[in-house]
C-alpha cells in the first residue's frame, strides 16, 4: 500500500506549482520530487538491456546503469486543450514506480562538458531502443556529453508482444524489481529521472560530474511523448533546460492513458511558445507528410527543421544500432523486415544534421544564440532530374548528389517498421533508363518514370567532384546547419570516392 503522506506531498506539490501560476518556470526551481536511486544487482546477463556493442572505454567513456524508485504522479487536463500547445495540468493519482536509467558518461572528469542528453527511449518495437543516442553518438561521444536513457514507458519495463519480454522478462534476476503503474506516469517518472541527475538521492549516475545543462531528447514516438512533455508538464516541473523533439507527428501523444483523452488530442498539436527554455524540433523527410499540419512560425524559443534526403530510420542509425540491440534482445530484436531484393535503406544526412542540431541547443539552452532557421521541405515537388525532395535543409548529399535519397520506399510485402527507413538509388554512371517507383510510393505521381542522371556528365573530373562538394560543405557549415568537423569528413569521403575518376 502506498504511504499516505508521501502521496499527499507529491499531490501537493504539483497542485502547488499550478496554483502559483508556474506556468513557466526555470529549472533551478524545479518541483519533481527527486527519487531513490540504486545499484541494480548483476544478474543473469551480467549487463544492462542496451548495453552498447562498442568497445565505449576506447572513446574513454563508461557505461553504468541505476534504479530510480519513488511515487510518479499522473495528470490529467486541466481546462481546454487547442492547438497552441498552452497546455494545463492537474495532479490525478500517484503511484509506487521503479525504472531504470542507462548512463554513458566520460571516464575522466575533465573531458565532461557539462551537458546531459537525457533520452526518452523509445518503446515503438516494444522493447526500449535508443535511436538518438544512435543518431547523434559522433557529437555526444567526441565533445564529452553524458547520454542517459530513461526507461519512461510501461511496456519497455513489462513487456510487449509475443517474444519479446521487456526489461523484467528479459533478466528477471537484474529487473524483477522494477514496477510500472503505466504510461499515465511516464512523464512524472521522467522528471523525477531528470531530478536524480541533478540532485542524487543515493549513489549518483554521473558519479560527480556537475550538471550545468540538462537536455530532454525524443525521436518518433518518444517525440509525440516530448511534445505533450514540454506543452504540458515541463511548466509543472521545470527539470529540464532544452528539448529536441525529433520527428514527431501533427498530434502530441495523450496525457493519461483512457482512449478518450487519445481521441481528443489537439490536431494540429503545436509547441508553445511561451517557455522560458527552447525547443527544437528536427523532421525528416518521412515524417513532413504526416506533421507538416503542425507547422508554425519559429520564434525566440521554438525552432524546426525539415530534412532533405533523409529517413526516419536510416542506414546510419540501423548499422549503429542493430549490433547493440542483437546483443540484449537476440532473436527477438525489432527488424526492419523489408521484403527481398526491395531498395537498400537511405544513407543520406540525417545524422549530420542532428549532430549540427544538438551542439546548437545545447548552446542554445546555455544562453547563446538561437539556431538559423529552416525552411519548408516539400516532398510532393521533386526535382525531375534527381528525385530529391525540393526545400527543407540540404546538406551536401543532396546539394551535390550521387544518388536519389528518399524518406519513403514501396513496402509491398515488407514489415511495418521498412518505410520508415527510406530508400536509396545510386546512380550507375549510364543512361538507362530506370524506374523511381522502385525507390518511392508506386501511386505517387510525383515520382515519374525517368532516365537518371549520369554521373560523368555531372562531375567530368574528380576534382570537379571533390571541389562541388566542398564548396557545398562550406556553404552548409556557414548557413549553420553543419559542424566543421563533420564537414571535413564530408570532403574526406569525397576525396576518397572514385566519382569522377
Amino acid at each position: 500500500m502506498l504511504d499516505r503522506l508521501s502521496r499527499r506531498s507529491v499531490t501537493a506539490t504539483v497542485l502547488g506549482a499550478l496554483l502559483c501560476g508556474a506556468l513557466i518556470g526555470t529549472p533551478s526551481a524545479a518541483a519533481a520530487a527527486s527519487p531513490t536511486v540504486t545499484v541494480p544487482p548483476a544478474g543473469s546477463h551480467g549487463f544492462p538491456f542496451l548495453a552498447a556493442a562498442e568497445d565505449l572505454g576506447s572513446f574513454g567513456y563508461t557505461e553504468s546503469e541505476y534504479f530510480i524508485s519513488g511515487t510518479a504522479t499522473s495528470y490529467a487536463k486541466s481546462g481546454l486543450w487547442t492547438s497552441d500547445g498552452r497546455w494545463a495540468v492537474r495532479a490525478s493519482g500517484s503511484a509506487a514506480y521503479k525504472s531504470r536509467l542507462l548512463v554513458r558518461r566520460p571516464a575522466d572528469p575533465a573531458a565532461f562538458n557539462g551537458t546531459v542528453v537525457v533520452e526518452w527511449l523509445n518503446v515503438s518495437g516494444q522493447l526500449d531502443l535508443s535511436p538518438d543516442y544512435w543518431f547523434e553518438r559522433e557529437e555526444l561521444l567526441r565533445e564529452g556529453y553524458a547520454w542517459v536513457g530513461v526507461s519512461a514507458q510501461a511496456v519497455g519495463v513489462n513487456g510487449g508482444r509475443g517474444e519479446i519480454k521487456g526489461l523484467k522478462g528479459w533478466d528477471p534476476a537484474r529487473y524483477g524489481s522494477l514496477v510500472h503503474p503505466g504510461d499515465a506516469f511516464a512523464y512524472d517518472i521522467f522528471s523525477q529521472a531528470g531530478q536524480a541527475l541533478r540532485t542524487p538521492n543515493g549513489p549518483d549516475p554521473l558519479g560527480g560530474l556537475p550538471v550545468r545543462t540538462l537536455l530532454a531528447d525524443g525521436e518518433s514516438q518518444s517525440a509525440g511523448f516530448m511534445t505533450t512533455y514540454v506543452n504540458a508538464v515541463q511548466p509543472v516541473s521545470r527539470v529540464y533546460d532544452g528539448f529536441m523533439v525529433h520527428s514527431n507527428s501533427a498530434v502530441a501523444a495523450p496525457i493519461s492513458g483512457r482512449l478518450a483523452d487519445t481521441l481528443l488530442m489537439p490536431n494540429p498539436s503545436r509547441i508553445r511558445t511561451d517557455l522560458s527554455v527552447p525547443t527544437f524540433v528536427v523532421l525528416t523527410e518521412t515524417d513532413v507528410p504526416g506533421a507538416a499540419a503542425a507547422r508554425q512560425p519559429d520564434t525566440d524559443s521554438v525552432v524546426h527543421w525539415e530534412l532533405a534526403g533523409t529517413a526516419h530510420g536510416d542506414q546510419w542509425a540501423f548499422d549503429l544500432g542493430n549490433p547493440t540491440v542483437q546483443k540484449s534482445a537476440g532473436a527477438a530484436a525489432p527488424s526492419p523486415d523489408c521484403a527481398a531484393g526491395s531498395a537498400p535503406f537511405n544513407d543520406g544526412p540525417g545524422h549530420w544534421s542532428m549532430n549540427a542540431a544538438l551542439r546548437h541547443l545545447a548552446g542554445w539552452a546555455r544562453g547563446g544564440p538561437r539556431p538559423p532557421s529552416g525552411q519548408p521541405l516539400s516532398t510532393v515537388l521533386r526535382d525531375a532530374a534527381t528525385g530529391l525532395a525540393t526545400g527543407g535543409v540540404r546538406l551536401p548529399d543532396v546539394t551535390v548528389p550521387t544518388r536519389t535519397l528518399t524518406g519513403s520506399r514501396d513496402t509491398t510485402d515488407s514489415g511495418v517498421f521498412c518505410g520508415l527507413y527510406g530508400a536509396r538509388d545510386p546512380w550507375n554512371g549510364d543512361a538507362d533508363a530506370w524506374d523511381r517507383h522502385d525507390d518511392g510510393d508506386p501511386s505517387d505521381p510525383s515520382y515519374p518514370d525517368t532516365a537518371e542522371p549520369v554521373l560523368s556528365r555531372l562531375y567530368p573530373t574528380h576534382a570537379d567532384y571533390v571541389n562541388k562538394v566542398r564548396t557545398a560543405a562550406q556553404t552548409s557549415v556557414d548557413a549553420g546547419y553543419l559542424l566543421p568537423e563533420d564537414a571535413a569528413a564530408i570532403v574526406s569521403a569525397a576525396q576518397d570516392s572514385a566519382i569522377g575518376s
